[in-house]
């Protein structure tokens, strides 16, 4: 029987609804409890219990980032596989980030989590676990989001319904695999060809700005005085800026490169790709010399660059490895 490491961080899937406040939640169920309360879990896999924390997922740090990857490196030649349980509000940050952190992984890890708690009379949270348990014994050598009868690359995926057991979507990559009465793999994974390393430091020093119309860009350009190294701008479509009258773009984009910031263009949408050839905003972002977020969902982009800032020094790694696919995060 295979042996898997069930990681506690908190979120829904540990809460328990509170007798004293209707519909509050509190974070108090332990983990063991949870596995009591699912003993098909046992008919599965030798699971290994450890509480790392208990948190909202919309506290999640970088810090815990850390603590998860670090639990993995300690016991990664003892357990065959490794589940994370986390809220779902920030599981395709984390996880997306432990893809860039987990190199030549060769064993699976597996993030779930539940949209109601497992107290809850139709919670999905025994489902998702039993699923993520199953998935985590099989030679999958990849960090994986598991949700609704569903497995996707962690770094493709992104937060589709606040409320919908259909939680998460893989908007321009294909499911790794479906539940049903079978498991439905549909994806070859490469083998490993290196040993398994971790890098688990991360830049806080990246910013988000998010195009709409009225933005005064003069606005944006304060935002980029203290300290910042990246920032990645949610433009329209695929990859467009405006260029003229007060909303002109192009005066941030060159005191972002003149102070050799990285600037990324992302898109608002969430399928298809960045293309900076395809317009006259995106080529001249791309002749400045502006990075293309390509397919990256948000989350991979920005998880992507803060992984880079904090591992690599010289300007062109950094820009070179934004470039290339890591992790399966971006189609090449």
């Amino acid at each position: 029987m295979k042996r898997i490491l069930l990681l506690q961080t908190g979120g829904t899937i540990a809460m328990e609804i509170r007798s004293d406040r209707e519909g509050e939640v509190s974070n108090k169920a332990c983990t063991k409890n949870l596995l009591n309360q699912i003993p098909q879990l046992n008919q599965l896999a030798d699971i290994t219990v450890k509480e790392l924390f208990f948190k909202d997922s919309s506290d999640i740090d970088v810090d815990d980032w850390k603590i998860i990857a670090s639990t993995i490196e300690n016991e990664y030649n003892t357990y065959d596989g490794f589940v994370i349980l986390h809220g779902t509000d920030t599981m395709a940050y984390t996880a997306s980030a432990l893809s860039f952190t987990l190199r030549n992984l060769g064993k699976p890890v597996i993030f779930t989590g539940s949209q109601v708690p497992l107290s809850v009379l139709r919670s999905d949270a025994a489902r998702n676990m039993i699923n993520a348990i199953q998935m985590a014994t099989l030679s999958f050598n990849e960090v994986g989001i598991c949700f609704n009868d569903k497995i996707y690359r962690a770094n493709r995926c992104t937060k589709l319904s606040i409320s919908d057991f259909n939680a998460y979507s893989s908007p321009n990559f294909p499911p790794l695999a479906e539940i049903g009465l079978n498991i439905d793999v549909k994806y070859t994974f490469k083998p490993v060809t290196g040993s398994f390393y971790c890098m688990k430091d991360f830049s806080r020093d990246v910013i988000v700005l998010r195009l709409y119309p009225g933005a005064k860009p003069e606005r944006f350009i304060k935002l980029i005085d203290n300290g910042v190294k990246a920032v990645i701008i949610s433009a329209y479509g695929s990859g467009n800026l405006p260029l003229s009258g007060s909303q002109n773009m192009l005066p941030l984009l060159k005191t972002c490169i003149e102070k050799e910031i990285f600037v990324v263009i992302a898109s608002q949408a969430s399928h298809d790709a960045v293309d900076l050839n395809k317009y006259e905003s995106g080529r001249v972002a791309r002749d400045l010399g502006c990075l293309s977020a390509r397919d990256m969902t948000m989350e991979a982009t920005i998880t992507k660059m803060m992984h880079l800032l904090a591992n690599y020094e010289n300007q062109h790694q950094i820009r070179d490895f934004f470039n290339r696919s890591i992790a399966g995060e971006v189609t090449v």
